[in-house]
């Protein structure tokens, strides 16, 4: 009998069962895949998450490791905007831009370091039971069936979960007319450390530094991508953004659309969801893995408190509300960053701009922005 299974050993699945394993509990983490990731779809980390990892002990080394991204810059038809500085938080005046790959090496180090058995690899779960005394989870693996009994199950399967599937079947997606490509190239803007929009009447070009001299660039496209390479995608945002990148230098092409979910409940008796199982939002603004996190860290202490004998039953109510809160005001802000980005002729994209940069010239105005990209 463990404590607490966890579903999925992304980046929320790992910092929960760090969290766990920090206080003492038993957790297995079972992933369905056989090793770690080496994609990077999620590169930013804000201000709020960065407290609740240093509060953990494993902030140093991402922070160590990434770029400190302190000013985001919008520019259209080759002019500057207007820029906006991320210094509002004065612990950490930056988001960090550092690849998904190291973010789950350095979370899953500091997992083993804890319980060297605590991640089971391979361990696709097929069946979540709770009898509610216990839960009883079912997975395949490459060795045979698998059972795990656990006083509590946290469903961080992602956006695809699973175990959501299973407690909540007819869960509505809305979806975006919006889709995307993105890809990394060697990095010869010469913008430095800044986060930088193209506001462009055929769509938003968007561009962030990572390690290593290279550059992450995100195109709106008018339609779901057919296969475009990396040749294409550097030729699409030099006609956007008089940008080149060089398509040799190209280490990741992918493209994405849009869509998003919100559960009401997140806690459904023994089992809770975590994450983008819980809350699927637009990835434009980075904002899921904060999510996730940031639900980690609150969840973290009820369980604890639980394990310990109190009633939680008001601390969960105060979770569940506080939790979709912060999922539905990200979700608003996803929305808004993708209607930035949506095509506008010409004239009136023209207008929107300077209308863009006289409220971000106004102090509390430029205030209340940082805080909402930073997620404060």
């Amino acid at each position: 009998m463990f404590d607490v299974v966890i579903v999925g050993a992304g980046p929320v699945g790992l910092f929960m069962g760090a969290l766990l394993l920090q206080r003492g509990h038993r957790v297995r983490i079972l992933e369905r895949r056989t090793s770690r990731s080496g994609s990077s779809r999620a590169i930013g980390i804000h201000p709020p998450a960065l407290a609740e990892l240093a509060r953990a002990g494993v902030a140093g080394e991402l922070i160590a490791a990434g770029v400190h991204i302190r000013r985001g810059v919008a520019y259209s038809r080759r002019r500057m905007v207007a820029q906006l500085a991320f210094d509002g938080d004065p612990a950490f005046p930056f988001i960090l831009a550092v690849p998904q790959a190291v973010t789950e090496r350095v979370l899953e180090e500091a997992v083993l370091e804890l319980d060297a058995e605590a991640i089971v690899r391979g361990a696709d779960v097929q069946e979540v039971v709770d009898d509610f005394r216990s839960v009883r989870v079912a997975a395949d693996s490459a060795a045979g069936a698998l059972e795990f009994r656990a006083r509590l199950v946290v469903a961080a399967d992602g956006a695809h979960s699973a175990v959501r599937q299973r407690i909540l079947p007819h869960l509505p997606a809305r979806s975006y007319p919006d889709s995307y490509i993105m890809g990394d190239f060697a990095d010869a803007t010469g913008h430095g450390t800044d986060a930088v929009l193209y506001l462009e009447p055929a769509g938003i070009v968007e561009s962030f530094p990572l390690p290593g001299g290279v550059r992450r660039w995100v195109v709106r496209l008018g339609s779901p991508d057919q296969g475009t390479t990396a040749a294409g995608l550097a030729a699409l945002i030099g006609a956007r953004t008089g940008e080149f990148p060089d398509a040799g230098s190209n280490t990741m092409v992918s493209a994405f659309e849009v869509r998003s979910r919100l559960a009401e409940r997140m806690v459904h008796g023994r089992v809770v969801l975590l994450g983008d199982a819980a809350h699927e939002i637009s990835p434009i603004g980075g904002q899921g893995m904060n999510l996730g996190w940031l639900d980690a860290a609150a969840l973290a202490p009820i369980m604890d408190a639980s394990f310990g004998g109190s009633d939680v039953g008001r601390l969960l109510q105060v979770f569940e509300k506080s939790r979709r809160k912060s999922a539905r005001r990200a979700s608003r802000q996803a929305g808004l960053n993708m209607a930035l980005g949506r095509p506008l002729a010409p004239a009136a994209m023209e207008a929107r701009n300077k209308l863009f940069a006289q409220v971000l010239g106004l102090p509390a105005v430029a205030g209340l922005v940082e805080r909402r990209f930073t997620m404060r």
